[in-house]
Order: structure tokens, then sequence, then C-alpha cells
């Protein structure tokens, strides 16, 4: 699930700063998708995720919803949903009907909306473009990135930027096993209508839901 939120906020949240040795033709690519997905006072997306072995061989499929405000998120996907409000995080196994409650780190190594939003992200990715290909009736502007902290658990990201809309339009994460996580994003909201409530995890709409307190 890490792994999973930490390539899409890569994709949506779009907050990179210029890399030391980096393409300054990504850069303003990446400025452009920046300045378009900051625009939007909410969001919401509907996305597929395929997870593929070395080989490419698909081991897996799930569709996932995503929705952001601000510091806050939602995501659910496979049984699994996480609530942030920008202070705590909410998460929900529904099978176990159970939530473990977090404190968000705002010093933390892993991608995170409040590390996109608060300048925290600068400098963590040297990239450059690769070039455009055909996706669908898209025309469509690879951008590789690969991280300067060789300490992550992933050694490649690769953005797919739609040239006409400048929104990203898919993205893949190879970890260190080359296996890989395929996104597309089949609907994009910039207009999204969530109220801060949302955000919360709402222990009445869940009968019985045993809650471990980490915060505590």
């Amino acid at each position: 699930m890490k792994v999973v939120l930490s390539l899409l906020l890569g994709i949506l949240g779009m907050y990179i700063s210029y890399g030391q040795g980096s393409d300054p033709a990504a850069k303003t690519i990446l400025d452009q998708a920046s300045a378009k997905i900051k625009s939007y006072k909410s969001l919401e997306a509907g996305l597929t995720i395929q997870i593929q072995d070395a080989q490419g061989a698909t081991q897996d499929t799930k569709k996932a919803d995503f929705f952001m405000k601000g510091l806050r998120y939602i995501m659910k996907i496979n049984g699994q949903e996480i609530y942030c409000d920008g202070k705590t995080i909410w998460t929900y196994d529904k099978a176990a009907n159970e939530v473990t409650i977090t404190k968000v780190d705002p010093n933390a190594s892993t991608l995170s909306p409040q590390r996109l939003f608060t300048n925290m992200y600068d400098k963590d990715f040297l990239y450059k473009v690769n070039g455009e290909q055909k996706s669908g009736t898209k025309t469509v502007v690879e951008i590789e990135m690969t991280p300067i902290d060789k300490g992550q658990n992933f050694h490649k990201i690769y953005l797919y930027i739609d040239k006409k809309t400048k929104l990203p339009s898919s993205g893949k994460m190879l970890d260190k096993s080359n296996n890989r996580y395929i996104y597309t994003i089949n609907s994009l909201n910039g207009n999204a209508n969530l109220t801060d409530a949302s955000f919360t995890f709402d222990k009445s709409k869940h009968p019985g839901v045993e809650e471990v307190n980490l915060t505590q």
C-alpha cells in the first residue's frame, strides 16, 4: 500500500524542484503539470493499478480511488482505505474491521502530500525527457526520474504527461527488484465536492471496528 501511495503522489503531486544535473526541458513540463494540479481546489481520480514482475508478467490488477484537498487525502484500494486530515492518518482494513491510527510525520522520508506541498520534496530527483510516444489517441511525453537518495525502495519512476492537456496520464515505478507498478489515470476531476469532514475516519459508520491507536 505504501508503494502504491508513493507512486500515486508522485504522479498527482507533481511538486518537483530543479535537481542539480536535471533536464531543463523536463522541469518546464513538470512545472506546467504542477501548476495545473495545484490550481484545483479539490481533486478526485479514478485509477487502474497493474503490478508486473521483472519479466513484465502481470501479477495483479487493482482499481483505486484517490481524493485530495490541500494536505488532506483519501486512498481506497482493494479492501483498504486511508484517511488523512493533515494531522492524523487512519488506515482501515475492511476485512478485519480494524483501523490503525497514526500521526502524520512531516520529517518522514516517504512521499506524502505533506512533503509534496511544503517544499520538503525539493531536489529529491534527477529527471530528464525521454521523448514522445502515442498512448491510445494521446501523445504523451515520458519523463524519467531517478531518486538521489539511493536508500529508497525504488530506483526509477517514469511519468507520462499528456502533451495537449499538460496533465499526468500515467506512471510507472520500478522497485529494486525491477518489479513494476503501473498506473493509468482513467478519470480526473479537479472540482470534486469534498468536505473537510470526509477526510476523517467516521467510526460510527463501521460498527464494531477495532481501533489500534499508535498516537498515544
